[in-house]
Parts: structure tokens; sequence; C-alpha cells
């Protein structure tokens, strides 16, 4: 009798190695020390679940082999191991998508003092999306019932059914803007000018974004201070938590007291609510993180210019060099193993070959997984993933061996990439995003979420690209699919939607999306293609050149300028840096280098102070999520 030792070790291997990279990436982008144990938790598990599908997948797909032969059967678990493992990891997800983390993102959002308070605001902030999906979860019962009696297993088919269609709707959407937009990524960063260009072109707006959220803060900054001044009418508890919102003021005291000329500021209420309280230090929040994520992204982008700029600078010297790394950068780039003429050798003629090769294996992967979804009912025999996952010899037919999983695992790992590196080009998510190191709560619970969300219907997805006497004796399918196919409906959705993936694969592909932004004024998706040869390139040029100069309104900070002097580039870092003050939260403990800042003495570039404050508050105001906004938020 053949035993699964082997198989064993090596999955409880892989997940301890699966393990250990989800804590990188949590340490990437979030303070582990200060991050509390109720956020970091249900946010692991969020993302080491859905991960571990991609090997439990190809597990199952092993095991349901009705063989004793071990050499042919790859790694393979008991039948009752596999079906434990697709229960706990399917419900464990699926509390934390609909429930825990929707919960959990509000409790840290709400901007209330107490336990009780965050909770009640959580609550009822969750309650009128949760009502709606019970009302869809009624009429979908009422099919059921009508389909299949009054039965148990009728109510647990509608719940599978309608979470497994709601996140096929997004993941396929997202999936297809990604298969085409991360090989044309890669490929326009093989050219070294196209990819100075297009950094260059997005300059102004990050700028504009960044002094947008500077104006922002200190309006409501300024409300704090008020609130701070006024003695009476204030309880001492609620003294004390003015004081506690007012940690993580990043304006000079001396500025916010200061008696000349102000901008324009919310009046105070004559009656200080809890309500107002805690809506102020929930608007405080939003936007110190939001200031910190323009600040990370404006600093990126300079970098990455300067490097870049670099790289071209050097075709004439073939010596690159960019300078001496900060003491408290990552250690690899404190390493230095090229030299200068071998550096130049890489990033000038290796690399870009480097990414076009990729580009184009990853362009066949997306045609790959695009013709599979298009003929994976009408004619599955012709399915490319199929002939690389399931055995094609005569005697082994139907068979899926080691090479077969390692495959399967590689495209569904790309299938989830491709669906979740469309976020980033989406702007229909608010003021969510992810910094290094300075995550907002609330934006690292609701992207934990999101990859719950779209790791399971992609998987059961990819499953159906086999033969259907392959997927149909998986374990995942048994627990899964015969849920999802227990009714017409659910049988018939799964069908005819993922055809619906050319929709934003052609609107990818023929910027379909740029149309759309000049006809109705409405930006979906980012392109930098319309906007890298329009002649904005030249403004972000300037103020790039500006910044390394230390003669704009943004200077650098001490670690960035020490990270690029020397630099082989046009830019040249002559001024001294401008500090930064620390920016705390209530739940999290920032570092205290923290990038860029503002100039207290320079006026804005392009407005009117008051046209841009005012124009900056009305945006901070349509932050205020109405209900479907919030509903399409979440």
């Amino acid at each position: 009798m053949a035993t699964s030792v082997g198989s064993d070790l090596f999955t409880l291997l892989s997940l301890l190695l699966v393990g250990s990279l989800v804590l990188l990436l949590l340490r990437h982008f979030l303070p582990l020390r200060s991050t509390p144990a109720c956020v970091l938790v249900p946010i692991f598990l969020a993302i080491f679940l859905p991960v571990s599908i991609i090997l439990l997948l190809p597990i199952d797909l092993a095991s349901s082999l009705r063989t004793e032969d071990e050499a042919t059967r790859g790694v393979w678990l008991p039948f009752r191991a596999v079906l434990v493992a697709w229960r706990i990891t399917y419900w464990l997800t699926f509390g934390l998508t609909w429930f825990i983390l929707p919960l959990l993102g509000e409790y840290i959002d709400s901007g209330y003092r107490t336990p009780r308070d965050r909770f009640i605001y959580s609550l009822r902030s969750n309650g009128r999306y949760q009502l709606i999906v019970l009302v869809c979860a009624a009429g979908g019962l009422v099919y059921v019932f009508v389909q299949n009696g009054f039965r148990g297993t009728s109510v647990k088919a509608m719940v599978v059914a309608l979470a497994y269609c709601w996140g096929l709707i997004f993941a396929i959407y997202l999936m297809g803007h990604g298969l085409v937009a991360i090989p044309r990524r890669l490929y326009r960063n093989a050219n070294i000018t196209t990819r100075l260009r297009r950094l260059q072109s997005q300059v102004p707006a990050v700028n504009e974004k960044l002094m947008d959220s500077i104006n922002v803060l200190e309006n409501l900054e300024s409300q704090l201070t008020q609130l701070r001044q006024r003695k009476n009418g204030i309880s001492r508890d609620h003294q004390e938590w003015i004081e506690e919102i007012s940690e993580g003021s990043h304006l000079p005291e001396a500025r916010l007291l200061s008696t000349g000329p102000q901008p324009p500021t919310a009046a105070i209420p004559a009656v200080i609510t809890d309500r107002y309280r805690a809506d102020l230090a929930r608007k405080l929040n939003r936007a110190r993180h939001k200031r910190l994520r323009f600040i990370d992204t404006w600093d990126c982008l300079i970098q990455d210019a300067a490097s870049t700029q670099a790289i071209l600078d050097a075709s004439a010297s073939k010596r690159l060099d960019f300078g001496d790394a900060a003491p408290h950068s990552p250690y690899l780039d404190r390493l230095k193993i090229l030299t200068p003429h071998t550096r130049y050798i890489l990033h000038h003629h290796i690399l870009p070959k480097v990414y076009i090769f990729f580009a184009a294996i990853l362009s066949l992967a997306s045609i790959c997984i695009i013709w599979s979804e298009l003929i994976k009912y009408l004619a599955p025999q012709l399915s490319i993933i199929r002939f690389t996952v399931v055995s094609n010899r005569r005697n082994e037919e139907g068979k899926v061996h080691f090479a077969g999983q390692i495959m399967a695992s590689f495209w569904m790992c790309y299938m989830i990439t491709a669906a979740l590196a469309s976020f980033s080009d989406i702007k229909v998510w608010g003021n969510r995003a992810l910094v290094k190191r300075n995550t907002y709560g609330e934006s690292a619970t609701w992207y934990a979420g999101q990859i719950a969300k779209l790791t399971v219907p992609l998987a059961y997805n990819f499953l159906t690209f086999l033969p259907p006497d392959v997927h149909r004796e998986t374990t995942f399918y048994q627990f899964l699919g015969q849920l999802i196919n227990l009714t017409p409906l659910g049988k018939g959705f799964d069908f005819f939607f993922p055809i619906f993936i050319l929709v934003p694969v052609c609107a990818t592909l023929f910027n379909l999306y740029g149309r759309v932004k000049g006809i109705f004024r409405f930006d979906i998706m980012d392109d930098d293609e319309e906007v890298a040869f329009s002649g904005g390139w030249r403004e972000g040029r300037d103020l790039i050149e500006r910044e390394l100069n230390g003669s704009s309104r943004l200077g650098l900070s001490a670690q960035q300028q020490q990270q690029r002097a020397g630099t082989q580039s046009s830019y040249r870092d002559d001024a001294a840096p401008s500090p930064d003050n620390n920016i705390n939260s209530p739940l999290n403990t920032f570092p205290r280098s923290v990038g860029t800042t503002l100039s207290s003495h320079a006026p804005p570039q392009r407005q009117e102070p008051s046209s841009r404050l005012a124009a900056a508050t009305a945006a901070a105001e349509e932050e205020d999520e109405n209900f479907f906004q919030g509903f399409a938020h979440r």
C-alpha cells in the first residue's frame, strides 16, 4: 500500500515557505511590531489561505488518481486530508471575505476612541451592504428552492454559488486587464528612453495630488488646533481624546498658531459631539495616510527617473554608478558586486532583453488562458492548458504527474497575479493604496479581502480548463463544483460568463478606456501610453530637475539625497535637503524619516492658495462615501 510520507513532508515544507513569504510581504507593507494582533492575524490568514490554494489544487489533482504507482502520481495526500484542507481553507476564506475583514476595516477607520463605539460604527457601516447581500441571497434562495426543493443542501448551494458568481465577475474582468497589461508593461520598460519619458509624464499628476493632500491635511489640522484652543464645553475625557488625535500632527506648532493670514478653514460647531470628533479623527487619519501615500509615490518616481537618466547618460562613458546607498537602505541596495562597466552592461543591454523575453513568454501564456476560456466548453480537447497539465500518453491519459502539478501552479499563479496587478490601474477604489511600511490598516484589510475573494473563483475557473473526467474526480469539484452546478442558472453562468473576458482584453489592448475618457470625461483605468508623448513629460522633467537641485517646493530627505549622491545624471543635487516631521497614527507607529515635505513659505505653483485649498477641500469631501460608493468599494 502506498504511503504519503514524502508528500506530507513536501506539503509541510511548502506551507512553511508560503507562510514565511506572506510574513515578509506583510513586513514590507506594515509595521509588524506596532500593528495590533487583531489586525495582523486576519490579514495574514486572508493572504496565506488563498495562496495555499496554489499548492492545494495541484495536490488534489494528483490525489484523485486511482493508482498505487508513486513514481507517476506526484505529490498526493489521502482523500480525507484533502477534504479537510478544502473545508478549512474555503470556509475560513469565506468568513474573512464577507464578515471579518469588512468589520475590521470599518473598525480601524471609525475614528472613535472606545472599542464599543468603534464596533457599533463598524456594524452600522456594513449593515447596509450586508442588507443588500441578504436581499439578493433571499431571491436566490427562492430560485434554488423552486429548482431543488426545500433542503439544507439548497441553502448551502445558494451561499456557495452566489459567492462564486460575485467573485468571478470581478476576477474575470481584472484578470482580462492584467493579461494584457503585464506583458505590455514589460515590453515598454525594455526601451530605456520610453521608460524615462513615461516616468516623467507621471510626475505632474503625482505632484498635483501630493500638493492637494498636503493642503487638505493642513486644513484639517487647523481645525484640530482650533478645537484644542477651545476650553469651554469640553470635558476632560474629550480633551484627552483631542490630545491623542493631535499627537500625529506634522505641522509645526508655530505655524498652526500663527496670527498671520491663514487659508480659510471650516467653522467649528458650537456643540462638540462625539460624532464630530470621530469624523474629524477619521478624516485626519485618511489625510495623513494619503499624504504618506503620495510622498512614497513621489519619492519612487524621482528615484526611478534619476536612475533611468543615469543609465542613458552612461552610454558615452560605458560606466554606470548609482552612488552610495543610504545607511538604512536594504542590504541588497548597499551590496556592491558589479563594477561600473559591468553594471552598465547589465542595465543597458542585458535587462532590456530579459524584459522582452519575459514579455513574449507571458504574452503566449495570456493567449493560452484567453483561448482556453473561450473554448473550454465548446471544444475542451483544444485547450492548450490541458496539454500542459494532464498527461497525453497512451497508457497515462488523464493522469497528472509532478511536472503537470508545477505547470498547474504556474497557471494559477499567473492568473491570480494578473487579476491582482489590475488593482493599481483601476481608479474606483477611493483612497486605498499599499505603501511601504505605512499602509493604512483599513487599506490592508481591504486588499487582503480582495485576495481572498478572487482566489477561489479563479482556482475553480482554472479547474474547468481540464477535461471533465479529470476535474470532476477532484475533491474540490465534489466539495464546491457540485454546489455551483446544482441549478441550471449556476451551470449556465459558469458556462457563458468566462467569454466576457474578451471585453477587458479588447478594452486594454485597443485603449478603449482612453476613448471613454475623451467622450465622457470619466477615467477608469490608468494608461501611460497616451500621456507619455503628449507633452506632459517636459513639465515632469522640469519638476524632477528642480527637485534634485533642491529648488523645488518638495525637498528630498537626507536619506534619499545620500542615496542619489554621485549619480551620473543630468539631474544634479546641489542644495541641502529639507527634513520631514514624524507622523504617527493611533494604530501604527511610522518610521522617523518619511520622505518629503512642503516648504512653509513656497506658494502653490499653478493656482492661488485659496483656489487650491477650496479644490482640495472639495476633493476631501468627495472621499466621504455615499451609499453607492460604499457598496462599490466593498
